[in-house]
């Protein structure tokens, strides 16, 4: 282990990092254990004068050029702030629909909020037949994606932790699906990863919880309208499903209400399934939900922005290339264009 001095706003720290091992997302998980900044809010600057370093969370640690006693400022990002989330209605063990849900309303209409005059800071929403599906926006501090889990299936973003313990047990039980080789990582280090409260989900995560939740989970992409579809197992579908907004590099939930403003404890989150298309008004209302963001450009693409390997010069287009790349030749110095 190597100590890193770090400025933040709360003062001067020295996190301890392993400059051979680590990833800088791991290196992002310290720095937030510290200054309680999340990652994806982290400007990291290091050098004299201090310089910007360009940050792609899955590079390891080496890409950044850091050396034991080096010295690294951080700050939130200009203009950013975590994103709020409204108060969580009391824990409930979720239900089946009632009977009356599987004739909801096919037609859905988009409603931003009117901006006459005044900056409505409400949520977004879509009307439909049945009632309004509102995006239900949980906070930027990396549990996001068991924050609106724990939001869809417990009505309680404090049960997020709880989601993160369901994934460790899933994966420790299963050493077939779940091999180092689908994890990417030794499992034991996967469990212990997935565990820390600063730690993000993704599609590995989505796909047990639909299986423990007996539940298809629709995550739609913000950006693209891509709806990427997680199913249980036939013999443990309960014939429902629940909606997630994916922004790239945030998950939230959505949940039909009877209006927009209506309490919590109003609001349903999971649905019958109908479709898989347009006539299922609950996945139609989603896609519409996703293209109000997109019009208000709500979302970050970490697929698309320009980098250049610093070692070789060559021109490189986000982070799968970047990744691809460093495995390739070995190079890990990337800066933005």
């Amino acid at each position: 282990m190597a100590p890193i001095r770090l400025r933040h706003p709360k003062g001067v720290s020295t996190i301890q990092v392993d400059l051979d091992s680590f990833t800088v997302q791991d290196l992002q998980q310290e720095i937030f254990a510290v200054s309680e900044i999340p990652p994806s809010l982290q400007d990291l600057k290091a050098g004299y004068p201090p310089q910007t370093l360009t940050v792609i969370p899955e590079l390891p640690l080496e890409s950044l050029g850091l050396k034991p006693g080096d010295q690294l400022i951080v700050n939130s990002k200009p203009g950013a702030a975590p994103q709020t989330a409204p108060a969580p209605a009391p824990a409930r063990a979720p239900s089946a629909p009632s009977s009356g849900n599987a004739t909801l309303g096919r037609s859905s209409v988009p409603r931003i909020p009117p901006s006459s005059g005044t900056v409505s800071s409400g949520p977004d929403y879509v009307e439909t037949d049945n009632g309004t599906l509102v995006h239900r926006v949980v906070p930027d501090d990396n549990s996001c994606l068991f924050s609106s889990i724990a939001l869809v299936f417990h009505q309680n973003i404090g049960k997020a932790q709880e989601m993160r313990k369901i994934i460790a047990d899933a994966i420790r039980a299963d050493i077939i699906t779940y091999s180092e080789a689908i994890l990417g990582r030794p499992r034991d280090d996967y469990i212990a990863t997935i565990l820390k409260p600063a730690s993000w989900g993704g599609a590995i995560e989505l796909a047990i919880f639909a299986r423990y939740f007996s539940t298809e989970i629709a995550s739609i992409d913000v950006e693209t309208g891509r709806i990427d579809q997680f199913t249980p197992p036939p013999e443990a579908d309960s014939g429902n499903r629940c909606i997630l907004i994916y922004s790239g590099i945030h998950y939230d939930a959505a949940s039909l209400a009877p209006t927009p403003d209506a309490p919590t404890e109003f609001h349903q989150t999971v649905f019958p399934i109908i479709s898989n298309g347009d006539d299922d008004p609950i996945l139609k209302a989603g896609k519409d939900l996703a293209a109000i963001l997109r019009a208000k450009r709500a979302y970050t693409n970490t697929a698309t922005f320009d980098l250049k390997c610093q070692q070789c010069g060559q021109g490189l287009k986000g982070e799968k290339e970047a990744c691809a790349h460093a495995m390739q030749t070995g190079h890990t110095q990337f800066g933005e264009y």
